[in-house]
């Protein structure tokens, strides 16, 4: 006899006007159809997608139970929910396919609970990791131009006063 699985459903707002109650409904639903147990919703209400796990706690201890293993599948009503940003999106994938737990994402209709869904689950990693590789190659670029044009890389040097002081050229880097 198949048991049956235990859904997470992460749902997530960027403005306070609006509400989760219809990605939570749509979802449940879904769940129902579908024969699996929603055990857990985890929310982000005012929240934008483009704010790392770290800015989202509703996302961060989704995942933290995924690791826990205290589902087996991850529903969204939509890929963005997860996140707007490549790597953070990767990062969150990775780690609930670490974790062997599936991904359902309503409106892309993708559900690694099928074969179809594996694939595409496993072609993301791929990209990932391709990803990875060109960042990698353009760092290893850039350094090597800075230092053929004389840049001396690392932390700028600090000496220490007769005082005991010490003074350097330190200055903050904003980046916009």
């Amino acid at each position: 006899m198949l048991s049956t699985k235990r859904a997470a459903l992460y749902v997530r707002v960027s403005t306070d006007p609006q509400t989760v109650e219809n990605q939570t409904r749509e979802l449940r639903q879904v769940a129902r159809r579908r024969g699996w147990n929603v055990v857990e919703v985890y929310s982000d209400a005012g929240i934008s997608g483009a704010k790392g796990r770290n800015g989202r706690p509703g996302l961060d201890t989704m995942l933290k139970d995924a690791s826990r293993r205290k589902f087996d599948i991850v529903m969204a009503w939509a890929i963005d929910r997860l996140g707007r940003s490549l790597s953070d999106l990767l990062d969150t994938i990775q780690h609930l396919e670490a974790c062997g737990v599936d991904l359902y994402l309503d409106q892309q209709a993708i559900d690694t609970t099928t074969p179809m869904g594996k694939l595409v689950f496993q072609l993301t990693g791929a990209f990932a990791e391709f990803e990875r590789t060109m960042i990698r190659q353009r760092v290893k670029a850039g350094l090597k131009r800075a230092v053929a044009q004389g840049v001396k890389l690392g932390r700028p040097k600090i000496t220490a006063r007769p005082n005991g002081r010490c003074e350097g050229s330190l200055r903050k880097v904003w980046v916009s």
